[in-house]
């Protein structure tokens, strides 16, 4: 429904949290830092905000950052049911021969999908991406399919996939803004398996990889996720860090060594733990206010957020906000749970920084035929005099 210029304006209960500290301090935050890298972009995590990006879209090579894609599908099909993490694999010839970074899993053998899954994310193993993608979709080609219907559904408008490798091809590619929208998908549909993603070795067939990802090593706050390397994409990584409840995730693209993707990574997260803070203000599903309704067995519906309303901006920032909602004044029933019926705007002075949707909390059914002749004549009186 649209919200009317009769729409009530309204305060959000959390306003006083809101309020301007009058004479704080403003924190000034400096030009972000310019990295030795063709592309990169800062995200907040719970918001999904972009606090730094350079080239954020431009489609590159991922090289490895490919099998992020191949994990978090992985994952799907274990928490759909369709796979199992105690399914035996057969390694195919096709896998074994896979060249680049292997897991060296041996042809005809029989692999658990947890190894592989383990061999994908630690060991970065081309025989192990491949094999899972021929077990999920009986061929690697048919997985690529998967691979692209699941980017479209996650709105990564600049990535196209024909590989489960992320091995050289000129359709195959991505962008920094892309893989930030992945790490995010893995990191909050599925934290179980998120933490494999943290663990800097694995053992296989007698032979210990290290994880690549050498922030593990220097930076306790990071927990994942994925590096990336060929001649073409140079050094790449997606990195995600937790301090003080605030949770980044930085992704550089085309560094030239693996020491300078992950000091030019450390670079973003600090400047962003540094100047930027984050707060969650409304949870989903939390009643917000009551929305009158016509023409229905109950008269008001409970209003709230399908979705957290959360905001990341510089430190000082977030107290200056000002929230106010806009409720339909004509709700007409039957009302489906989760239809929109208003909206959240929250304001820094004069420009809107974030707006959400408020919709129905519950159903309401239509009224009897008294109550609906009865608000017929009422809405008639009010239309005019409103």
């Amino acid at each position: 429904m649209n919200i009317t210029t009769f729409a009530k304006r309204l305060l959000l209960p959390a306003l006083l949290l809101l309020t301007p500290v009058v004479g704080a301090a403003e924190q000034v935050v400096p030009a972000p830092p310019q990295l030795a890298a063709k592309s990169y972009l800062l995200m907040d995590a719970a918001s999904g905000n972009v606090l730094v990006e350079s080239n954020g879209d431009e489609r590159l090579p991922p090289a490895s950052l490919t099998k992020l894609m191949t994990a978090y599908l992985a994952t799907l099909e274990i928490n759909r049911g369709q796979i199992k993490e105690s399914d035996l694999v057969t390694v195919s010839e096709n896998a074994w021969r896979t060249g680049g970074s292997r897991m060296f899993i041996q042809v005809g053998t029989q692999v658990s999908v947890d190894d592989l899954l383990h061999g994908i994310i630690i060991q970065s193993g081309n025989d192990a991406s491949v094999a899972i993608a021929e077990h999920i979709a009986g061929s690697e080609d048919a997985f690529a399919d998967m691979m692209n219907a699941t980017a479209a559904r996650l709105g990564m408008k600049n990535s196209h996939f024909m590989n489960a490798t992320g091995l050289p091809h000129p359709e195959h590619y991505s962008s920094a803004h892309d893989m930030a929208l992945l790490a995010r998908a893995i990191i909050y549909e599925d934290p179980a398996h998120y933490s494999i993603y943290a663990q800097k070795e694995f053992l296989w067939n007698n032979i210990k990889q290290p994880n690549r990802n050498l922030l593990l090593w220097r930076d306790k706050t990071v927990d994942g996720l994925k590096t990336g390397h060929t001649e073409e994409a140079g050094y790449c990584l997606v990195a995600s860090a937790v301090r003080d409840d605030m949770r980044l995730i930085a992704v550089v693209f085309g560094t030239n060594s693996e020491q300078t993707r992950a000091a030019e990574t450390q670079k973003l997260l600090t400047y962003g733990f540094r100047f930027f803070e984050t707060r969650t203000f409304y949870q989903k599903g939390a009643e917000l206010a009551k929305a009158q309704v016509w023409k229905g067995v109950d008269r008001q519906v409970k209003a709230g957020l399908a979705e957290d309303l959360t905001l990341s901006m510089a430190k000082g920032q977030l107290k200056n906000l000002q929230a106010s909602m806009s409720l339909e004044p004509q709700l007409i029933a039957p009302i489906k749970q989760g239809d929109v019926i208003g909206k959240v705007e929250v304001k820094l002075g004069d420009q809107v920084v974030k707006s959400a949707d408020l919709v129905a909390l519950e159903a309401v059914d239509e009224g009897g035929l008294f109550r609906r002749l009865w608000d017929s004549i009422r809405l008639f009186f009010y239309s005019l005099f409103n």
